[in-house]
C-alpha cells in the first residue's frame, strides 16, 4: 500500500506542477505528500523530480518512470473497475469507432438491444473510414475490416470477410466474364476516387503474392453505397466486401468473378488496445456481435 501511496503522489505531483495542488487532490497535506516522494526516491536510488517551494521540474529518469507510475495506476484503475461492475453487469461509457458504411448498417443497429441488456452503459459512435489511434483519442473499441493491426492492439476476428470483384448479371452478358487480371483493362471498373480513399487500385492475390490492378472506368465516387448501386444498374464491375454483397449474391442479382485471386485477409474484427482487464462493457459488446453476425442467414438478410 505505501508504495501505491507514493506513486500516487509522485503522479500527481508530476500532472499538478506543485506540491500543493498535488496535495489538495490527495486530500493530504504538501509536507506529507513531500514525504511519500522523498521515501519513493530513496527506495529508488535515484531522483525523480527537483523541487522548489513554486515549481516541479521532473529529471530524465523521472520523466521516464512516469509513464510506468502512469500505466501502472491505471490497470489497478481498471481492476478495480472490474470488480466493481461484479460479474454480470457491465456499466460506463463505452466508445466505439467503425467504418461508416458498416457501422451504419451492422453496428450502431445492434445498440439499442445491448442497451436494454445493460441499462448501465452508454454508448457513443464515430462512424468514419479514417482510421483512428485508439489510445490517443479515447476509445474503448474499433471495428475495423482487413488491414494490418499494430502490434499494442489486440484483434478478435467477429466473422469471416472477402474482397470480391462482382458485377450484375446483364453487365456479364453484355460485356463477358473477366478470366484472368488483365482482362480487368478490358471493363468498365467502378472505383473510389482519392477521396474515397482507394487510388491505389485493386488487391488481389496471384502466384502466393498480392498485386495490386490499377482500373478504370467512366464512373468513380468516394461513397461505397452509391458503387453498390451503380453495380448493381449493371454500368460496370466492382470491386467490394462480401459483407456487403451477400444477400445479392444469394438472390442472383450479383455474380461475383475472379473468385481465385481473392485475397482471404480481410475480416471482419474487433480491435482494442491491450491492457490487464477488458472492462465488461467492452467485452459484452464483443460478444454481442459475434453472436448476430454467426446466424446463418444475417448476411443474406437485407439491412
Amino acid at each position: 500500500m505505501d508504495k501505491i501511496k507514493q506513486i500516487e503522489a509522485f503522479v500527481n505531483a508530476a500532472e499538478k506542477g506543485s506540491l500543493a495542488k498535488a496535495s489538495l487532490v490527495l486530500g493530504i497535506t504538501p509536507v506529507m505528500l513531500g514525504r511519500r516522494i522523498d521515501a519513493l526516491e530513496r527506495r529508488l536510488g535515484i531522483k525523480l523530480m527537483h523541487r522548489t517551494t513554486r515549481h516541479l521540474t521532473l529529471t530524465e529518469r523521472g520523466t521516464v518512470f512516469l509513464d510506468h507510475c502512469r500505466k501502472i495506476l491505471d490497470e489497478l484503475d481498471q481492476a478495480e473497475k472490474m470488480i466493481g461492475e461484479g460479474l454480470n453487469k457491465a456499466t460506463g461509457h463505452l466508445i466505439v469507432s467503425a467504418p461508416a458504411a458498416f457501422g451504419r448498417k451492422h453496428v450502431a443497429p445492434h445498440a439499442p438491444a445491448f442497451l436494454a441488456a445493460n441499462p448501465d452503459v452508454k454508448i457513443s459512435f464515430n462512424l468514419s473510414d479514417q482510421v483512428v489511434d485508439l489510445v490517443r483519442e479515447g476509445y474503448d473499441l474499433s471495428i475495423r475490416i482487413g488491414g494490418t493491426i499494430d502490434p499494442s492492439l489486440v484483434a478478435i476476428k467477429l466473422c469471416s470477410n472477402h474482397r470480391v470483384v462482382c458485377a450484375s448479371p446483364d453487365y456479364l452478358k453484355k460485356f463477358g466474364v473477366p478470366r484472368t487480371l488483365k482482362e480487368l483493362n478490358q471493363h468498365n471498373c467502378l472505383t473510389f476516387n482519392l477521396q474515397g480513399g482507394q487510388q491505389r487500385g485493386w488487391h488481389f492475390k496471384e502466384n502466393n503474392r498480392t498485386v495490386i490492378v490499377r482500373t478504370s472506368g467512366n464512373l468513380d465516387c468516394n461513397d461505397g453505397e452509391l458503387l453498390h448501386h451503380w453495380c448493381l444498374e449493371g454500368y460496370g464491375l466492382a470491386w467490394r466486401s462480401t459483407w456487403e454483397i451477400q444477400s445479392e449474391l444469394a438472390s442472383g442479382k450479383l455474380v461475383t468473378v475472379l473468385d481465385e485471386f481473392a485475397l482471404p485477409n480481410y475480416d471482419i474484427m474487433a480491435v482494442y488496445p491491450q491492457q490487464l482487464y477488458l472492462p465488461l462493457k467492452t467485452r459484452l459488446f464483443i460478444d454481442q456481435l459475434k453472436t448476430i453476425y454467426a446466424k446463418p442467414d444475417y448476411w443474406t438478410q437485407p439491412h
